[in-house]
């Protein structure tokens, strides 16, 4: 029981749509404008950088305290012991990946909402505070190199999957931080045939508001 409610809590919490909200409290649907992600990134052009920050600071928090709560309680509650195959420490692994999809589908946007990225980087933090440094890092390289925050993004999911494995984790971890990878990548499609065409917006490009039609298919 204790296993399902840190589950069903982590789902909640990570729906919480901090980036519609705060927009939202300033008069802006970010829904419609930019990409239509809740997203910081979105938020950071559309309704501006301090708003931007604060959103992905919030995001990350989504990730990392809901998982890091789950590991402190896997380390002694018999109530969490739950091995497959002989591979121990999956609760911590289910909560994460939890986190992430109700970041990206939340319950109180009709389970729409963000790319996932900044929750999922708040979960690797949580297993292994010093991928933070290799991560964050890889990040903060390209965004200021390039501009380009999808490409930062994906980019940084498959830097955790290389060295959540060379840090010498448990197999568990390695394991999320490769399904980790692939939904963020997953949930960036659209970003990587932007990149691919050469057509995808850089960090301090202007928004442009979406159409209808666009606002509708802007999970896809």
């Amino acid at each position: 029981m204790l296993a399902l409610a840190l589950i069903l809590v982590t789902y909640v919490v990570g729906s919480i749509p901090t980036g519609y909200w705060l927009a939202k409290a300033k008069g802006i649907d970010i829904t419609k404008l930019g990409s239509g992600s809740t997203g910081a990134t979105n938020v950071w052009r559309c309704v501006g950088k301090k708003e931007g920050v604060l959103v992905m600071i919030l995001d990350v928090l989504k990730g990392y305290l809901p998982v890091f709560a789950t590991i402190q309680l896997d380390k002694g509650a018999q109530a969490l012991e739950w091995t497959f195959f002989g591979m121990p420490h999956l609760i911590p692994v289910v909560v994460a990946t939890v986190a992430i999809v109700g970041h990206s589908k939340s319950i109180f946007l009709g389970f729409k909402g963000g790319k996932s990225a900044a929750t999922g980087m708040g979960t690797m933090i949580a297993f292994c505070p010093m991928l933070g440094i290799y991560t964050f890092g890889t990040f903060l390289a390209l965004v200021f190199s390039t501009r380009l925050v999808s490409l930062a993004s994906l980019s940084a999911a498959f830097v955790n999957v290389i060295f959540m494995w060379w840090l010498k984790n448990p197999e568990a971890y390695v394991l999320y931080a490769v399904i980790g990878c692939l939904y963020v990548w997953l949930r960036h499609v659209s970003n990587i045939k932007r990149l691919l065409a050469g057509t995808e917006p850089r960090l301090g490009d202007k928004p442009k508001e979406l159409t209808t039609s666009e606002s509708v298919n802007v999970e896809k």
